[in-house]
């Protein structure tokens, strides 16, 4: 079974290369059941899928105007390449899912449960994640998160890895083992809730730095008698 590791995180990928497993292309993702597809090249003013489920796939080069997702179970499907603008995800479970090369800036992750899910080389600027909780391993690598906010969130089981986290806001909720080395946090937000993280020891002047910011301290060299 296909996996990808970084340091001590581990997410299981979707087997879609399986000699026994045949993906059939679809036209549409529909309400109900979806198994065993390929969506591929779609180009839509808007998509909505509520109550629905996607096991088995690939959603390859999607492109939304608008896209709103409630209450979805996603099941061992890779999204490649799509571009979901104005994406609001609400409740629902993603086991086994990987988002590669997406564009979902100013996305919307509200309530939903986060299990073996690899977001890599994804943008998500000024996406907001909220209440969103890992029930099992997440990897953010290579992502960009430009004033991301994370809210209410349980991050516990969450690496992020060479990521870009300029303005990358994390408010309230549970970190206790996230894995935030190998990424710059000079910028961070919020540095006073990342209670438990883990972190390289050289990070420690980047929290400083970020931790300055944040009480918009003054410096004594810099004031006028």
């Amino acid at each position: 079974m296909s996996t990808r590791t970084v340091r001590q995180t581990t997410v299981t990928l979707p087997a879609l290369d399986q000699p026994d497993l045949s993906l059939a292309p679809v036209d549409s993702l529909k309400v109900g059941r979806s198994a065993g597809f390929v969506y591929a090249d779609a180009d839509l003013r808007e998509l909505d899928l509520a109550d629905a489920q996607l096991i088995e796939g690939r959603v390859t080069r999607l492109r939304s105007q608008r896209t709103v997702f409630e209450d979805l179970r996603v099941d061992s499907v890779a999204f490649e390449g799509c571009e979901l603008s104005l994406l609001r995800w609400t409740g629902g479970r993603l086991s086994r899912v990987v988002f590669s090369d997406c564009r979902l800036m100013g996305s919307v992750f509200d309530g939903v449960v986060l299990d073996h899910v690899l977001f890599d080389r994804c943008q998500l600027d000024y996406a907001s994640f909220l209440g969103v909780r890992t029930a099992g391993p997440v990897i953010f690598s290579g992502c960009s998160l430009r004033e991301t906010g994370f809210t209410s969130v349980d991050l516990t089981a969450a690496t992020f890895d060479t990521c870009t986290m300029n303005l990358t806001a994390f408010d309230s909720g549970r970190y206790a083992g996230c894995d935030l080395r190998g990424n710059d946090l000079s910028a961070v937000r919020g540095v006073g809730n990342l209670r438990g993280v883990v972190i390289d020891r050289p990070q420690l002047l980047q929290l400083a730095q970020a931790l300055a910011e944040d009480l918009d301290v003054a410096f004594g060299e810099d004031l006028q008698d």
